[in-house]
């Protein structure tokens, strides 16, 4: 008897549900009847999407589709129909399932389908997590313009067992649920499609040292976490003369979505120890963390932000585990240098970060320095649940409100608590009393003390900590300590020369201490490192045109910060003494209005007590305006 056989290009879908084989052994008959859920959702699903399935295994779907359209929208509907079908139940109730789909060829024989396109589409189900459909680069680049594939995350270019080819593949997850984690959703990290070859490695992502950065967005009350999408058409900056990294925000792919606080604090990590490499250039936290959530070409935004490499990638932690995913860019060209999966316990994260900083020069071509090297042979602390406390804290800080301060506070205290040498724990405690003092969220006189005694802990416990040095800077600053003060600030630049608050600190220091002039060149290095979320830097360089007599170009600076923070508090007071000293007194009570609009307890009074300016003259006229503007 002769065979049949057909070769043809087709659309394969591989299904498979999570755990079932172990749990059979548990308790047979509850499984039994969720495989009968399970297949009724999937044949359902495949018939509407007139797929056609060409077999099952116990409980895997090997499905045939006559598009990939089909594939995918069938895909989706499977995992939305879990999705809602979990709602509510106890865990051992839930259904799982792992997808892969693949366009390939096949050979049909007999009823059955076998060849490439059948064995990637296999792999690619294994490569998935529990709710997650994971696509070749040959699909996803025929889908991304006909369907809304929701959140995207690229896995890199991953060894498929038994597969030669290496390509892109990119997971497509559950859409978040609605209410709080809305505003929290997993980036989109829609990748352009890649043309060339891989050819270097050595790269993935980091859990590190969280020696106390969280950079511009956290480190004043001065900023909204808030910041506004960027404009079409940034125009792209020159790259550096060293080599030049923004790290974008890890996704979140734990299934808690109120892990993120995690996810956010890995990333921060990452910035922070690669900050502190003096050979390498990169991207200030508050401008990277403007593409959370966004769909993005690594292209763009290494043009955006001036930089040749781009790192991204995923964090999912469960219980005493955690896995991360990083791959690093090239953004000149769009190739990947290098794409890798980590799975590990929680405990050796410190251990894994030496393992990996190593890899991060070596793939950039970075030599570390000897005191560099030093400086990153200690953890930041032995006790993961202090660590953990930290990372909340820091979440909760960045919400710059006044209940967010006293919970951020709380965390550090109990991280603190757990680990009573945990020097960066103490660096941000002090900076949630410099934010309740300066925010005038609270009248107690002994703030800015608790922030100096705390700034001292901190570099006691570890004397290479910018935030400790940065804190005491800012403490000697408002103590009229003007030389201290640059010598703090000059000490937490020295041990990271990417931090780009600290030189708008320094621009700030440098203002109030009557040298405008020189806080320009500090305010610009801050602008370059921080160019997209820069408000820090701005109000620094506006307040140094205001200084310098150069009115119109400081109504265009807080103008500039406005636009991208309507309710930044100093921008309206710094405007307000700009149109009162030209006389414009129309305008420089719209802004008082608008001062007291997003600051309604701001006092001209408490203000004097607390602003360091060293000239009185200066001082004087300062008041004068504020006051003629109608604020008192």
């Amino acid at each position: 008897m002769m065979t049949t056989e057909t070769r043809r290009l087709a659309a394969i879908m591989f299904t498979d549900m999570v755990g079932f084989s172990r749990q059979m052994g548990s308790n047979e008959a509850r499984m039994l009847r969720l495989l009968d859920v399970h297949n009724h959702l999937i044949q359902q699903a495949v018939a509407e999407h007139h797929g056609t399935v060409i077999k099952t295994v116990g409980d895997a779907f090997l499905v045939d589709f006559p598009s990939v359209v089909h594939a995918v929208q069938c895909a989706q509907q499977i995992q939305g129909q879990f999705r809602a079908h979990n709602t509510e139940k106890p865990a051992d109730e839930q259904i799982h399932v792992r997808i892969g789909i693949h366009l390939g060829d096949v050979v049909q024989r007999d009823g059955d389908v076998f060849g490439d396109g059948v064995n990637i589409a296999s792999r690619l189900q294994t490569l998935a997590e529990p709710d997650m459909i994971c696509l070749s680069d040959v699909v996803y680049r025929d889908v991304t313009k006909k369907l809304d594939l929701g959140t995207v995350v690229s896995l890199g270019r991953p060894q498929l067992k038994n597969i030669v080819e290496r390509f892109q593949v990119y997971a497509l997850l559950l859409q978040p649920a609605k209410g709080l984690w809305q505003t929290l959703q997993i980036p989109r990290l829609k990748l352009s499609r890649r043309v060339g070859t891989t050819h270097l490695i050595g790269l993935v992502a980091v859990l590190g040292l969280v020696a106390g950065t969280v950079v511009a967005l956290r480190s004043s009350a001065w900023f909204s976490p808030n910041p506004q999408p960027l404009t079409p058409g940034t125009q792209g900056l020159a790259l550096p003369d060293k080599p030049s990294i923004v790290v974008l925000p890890f996704v979140n792919m734990s299934e808690d979505h109120n892990q993120e606080y995690f996810s956010d604090g890995m990333t921060e990590d990452l910035i922070t120890d690669l900050s502190k490499v003096s050979g390498l250039f990169v991207i200030a936290r508050n401008s990277a963390f403007t593409y959370k959530g966004k769909a993005l070409k690594v292209e763009a935004v290494g043009r955006e932000l001036g930089v040749r490499y781009v790192l991204e990638g995923s964090v999912r932690k469960v219980d005493d585990k955690v896995r991360i995913t990083a791959q690093l860019v090239d953004a000149t060209t769009g190739d990947h240098l290098w794409a890798e999966r980590y799975d590990r316990p929680l405990k050796d994260i410190f251990t894994l970060q030496d393992e990996i900083r190593q890899k991060i020069t070596m793939a950039l071509r970075v030599k570390l320095t000897q005191e560099e090297q030093e400086r990153f042979k200690s953890a930041p602390t032995d006790n993961l649940e202090a660590y953990d406390y930290f990372l909340q804290g820091l979440n909760r800080y960045q919400h710059l409100t006044k209940e967010a301060n006293v919970q951020a506070r709380q965390m550090f205290e109990k991280a603190i608590e757990l680990d009573p040498q945990y020097a960066a724990a103490y660096a941000e405690l002090g900076w949630t009393y410099v934010s309740e003092w300066f925010a005038q969220w609270s009248q107690d006189p002994q703030a800015p003390e608790q922030a100096f005694a705390l700034a001292q802990k901190a570099a006691a416990l570890d004397d290479a900590s910018p935030r400790a040095h940065m804190l005491l800077g800012w403490f000697s600053l408002f103590k009229k300590q003007y030389e201290q003060a640059i010598a703090e600030v000059g000490r937490a630049i020295a041990l990271d020369p990417n931090l780009a608050v600290a030189y708008a600190r320094m621009g700030f220091i440098l203002n109030f201490a009557g040298r405008p002039q020189e806080a320009i060149g500090f305010v610009e290095k801050a602008l370059r490192l921080d160019p997209i979320s820069p408000f820090f830097a701005l109000s620094a360089l506006g307040q140094a045109y205001r200084l310098l007599g150069r009115y119109e170009e400081a109504i265009a600076t807080f103008k500039r910060v406005l636009a991208l923070n309507p309710d930044l508090w100093i921008a309206h007071a710094q405007l307000t003494l700009c149109y009162s000293e030209l006389g414009r007194e129309e305008e420089a009570r719209t802004q008082a209005a608008e001062l007291l609009r997003v600051s309604p307890h701001f006092s001209v009074e408490v203000m004097k007590q607390r602003l360091p300016v060293q000239d009185p003259v200066e001082f004087e006229r300062y008041l004068a305006a504020l006051r003629k503007a109608g604020l008192k």
